[in-house]
């Protein structure tokens, strides 16, 4: 009898292997997936009283949201060699235990900068885990059923990013900031003891070396473009340190970006292979994946200070006004990730970009200072229904045609769009708003100290300091409103109503050009996803040697040597002397 091996543990052995559930497999993979995606978007929810704790302003806080996207953004690609060359669910489960160490970090943190530290490491934990999950769904599907299990995979990210308000609101509310971060430890805990138990230990047949430099370059030029977006508005666009100013910055970001193209052209194995954009769909999916997820943080970082600084809502009571949002999202992404494998994701994707605007733009026109929870409900089913038929289709999209030898770069640079985009969202919407803030807060406050006696109206304006300067945006901040020391208490009180008024005149002229700015780059997306192939089957998914879908190589093979993979209720590899796996 041959010897077979076990996809489990990757070693020889002359027991039959173990059967392996995908099903079983795909629940733990999403479980890591939504932990990283939905410690995007709660700490928005977090923002305002992690302002107040830690006596901070707006751009500290993008620091925040962005170092995280920052570190996973750059270190994607790389991630997805290491897991060709160590094994995708090796990797996976040590960026879950980094992930686990650095949530605790992140709740004992007593200052921003620890705060931002803390959240890099959280952002090199969660770049080694997520692109193994691509890979392993590959692996493990067939052509004909990846469409149902990406679904799934991305349906849940999906309710990550936007679940992430309302259980960031419950979490706030009853135990503090701090607990959106512990609350990591024992669900990662329990993601890495699942993965060794549930998910196979794939190999890719030709396992690729890590370009170093290229690594660098890459990140440099990621680093360089996010530090010029985020500090850009606090240094007026001007100098940084001595000689060296934004403009300069941004050249060096472009400058490595460019140097990094050519490089990759030259090199063997390169680590953006050049082929992959010319596989049916993937270049137009991976900028449809860039533009949807800008427009979701961008959306996102809005939407939580618009309910909580303009309108006062509690981080609970902002996270409930979500609602409509996360509960549309979360019956339509597994309806269009089935529609997918059927009618193709060239509709879907441009009609729901199309009414993810319109949502957006909704959300633009009916907020005032007097809005509710009620205001929100229309616009906020047409985002929900917009990102519903978005987020499933761009993945099953990408990587229905990528061989099994690709498939580890393809995920990564899938996963870098999807989070370049992230990051951008947050830091160019977030600089709109603070630029405009800028530019709108001293006029109205100008015109509430009109109000006052003459005698008090410099004292007024001084409170709020500096608009430039870190505008703080928590609930009942009043834009950074501080009532100047020895101020009687009655005319103190005065001051801050009037401190009131004046953000609330000024918040509406600044939010609207940012949300136009999310409506605009959604409208563009639609336009990419014409570029889409308009069906999955025929001739569109002839392309390659293999099935359909699936060229010539396979998918990766179990630790220890090539096999053939039955999914169903339950997989195994058996042992073939054919040579590449086939599917059924």
């Amino acid at each position: 009898m041959p010897a077979r091996r076990d996809p489990r543990r990757g070693v020889e052995g002359t027991t039959p292997p173990r059967a392996v559930n995908p099903w079983a497999a795909l629940l733990v993979l999403c479980l890591g997936n939504f932990l990283i995606l939905l410690d995007t978007s709660i700490v928005n929810t977090a923002v305002p009283d992690m302002m107040r704790s830690l006596d901070t302003g707006i751009d500290s806080m993008l620091w925040v949201l962005n170092g995280y996207l920052l570190a996973l953004a750059s270190l994607l690609i790389v991630a997805g060699r290491l897991g060709d060359l160590f094994g995708p669910r090796t990797v996976f489960m040590a960026g879950m235990a980094v992930f686990a160490v650095a949530s605790v970090l992140c709740g004992a943190a007593q200052t921003p900068g620890q705060l931002v530290a803390a959240r890099v490491v959280q952002g090199v934990g969660a770049a080694a885990l997520l692109p193994q999950a691509l890979v392993l769904i590959s692996g493990i599907f067939p052509a004909a059923r990846r469409g149902a299990a990406f679904g799934i995979f991305t349906a849940v990210a999906g309710v990550a990013a936007v679940s992430g308000p309302t259980l960031g609101g419950l979490v706030i509310t009853r135990l503090g900031w701090e607990w959106i971060f512990y609350l990591n430890v024992p669900l990662s805990a329990a993601g890495v003891a699942l993965a060794w138990w549930l998910v196979p230990d794939l190999r890719s047949p030709r396992p690729r070396r890590v370009d170093l430099v290229g690594v660098l370059l890459a990140t440099a030029a990621l680093v360089g473009l996010m530090y010029a977006l985020i500090e850009g508005e606090r240094h007026d666009w001007g100098a940084v340190y001595g000689p060296v100013g934004i403009p300069v910055i941004l050249a060096a970001s472009a400058l490595c970006a460019a140097v990094f193209v050519l490089r990759e052209r030259r090199q063997g194995e390169p680590l953006v292979p050049p082929g992959l954009f010319r596989l049916p769909n993937y270049a137009p999916a991976t900028m449809v994946t860039l533009v949807a997820s800008f427009g979701l943080y961008g959306f996102l970082l809005l939407f939580v200070i618009e309910t909580q600084a303009l309108l006062g809502m509690s981080p609970l009571e902002s996270g409930l006004a979500a609602l409509p949002w996360t509960l549309v999202l979360s019956a339509v992404a597994p309806v269009a990730g089935r529609l997918t494998d059927r009618i193709g994701g060239r509709r879907l994707l441009t009609g729901g970009l199309a009414v993810y605007a319109l949502g957006v733009l909704g959300m633009a026109l009916l907020v005032t200072p007097r809005s509710t929870a009620g205001t929100f409900v229309v616009p906020l089913i047409a985002v929900g229904i917009g990102m519903g038929a978005t987020i499933a289709p761009t993945t099953t999209e990408a990587m229905r045609h990528v061989p099994a030898d690709l498939a580890g770069a393809a995920a990564g640079v899938l996963n870098t769009a999807r989070q370049v985009g992230g990051a951008l969202g947050a830091a160019v919407v977030g600089a709109v708003l603070q630029h405009r803030l800028a530019d709108t807060l001293p006029e109205a406050a100008g015109e509430r100290a009109a109000q006052l006696p003459p005698e008090s109206r410099a004292a007024f304006l001084g409170g709020f300091g500096d608009a430039g300067e870190g505008v703080r945006l928590g609930a009942g901040q009043a834009g950074g409103f501080d009532v100047p020391p020895g101020t009687p208490p009655q005319l103190a009180q005065r001051y801050r109503d009037l401190a009131e008024g004046a953000f609330a005149d000024a918040f509406l002229p600044a939010v609207r050009p940012a949300l136009a700015v999310v409506v605009g780059v959604l409208l563009l997306g639609s336009l990419f996803a014409l570029l889409l192939r308009a069906r999955p089957g025929g001739d569109d998914a002839g392309d390659g040697d293999g099935v359909a879908g699936e060229p010539a190589g396979g998918p990766p093979v179990p630790a220890g040597g090539p096999g053939r993979h039955r999914p169903g209720r339950s997989a195994q590899w058996e042992k073939t002397p054919t040579g590449p796996p086939a599917d059924d």
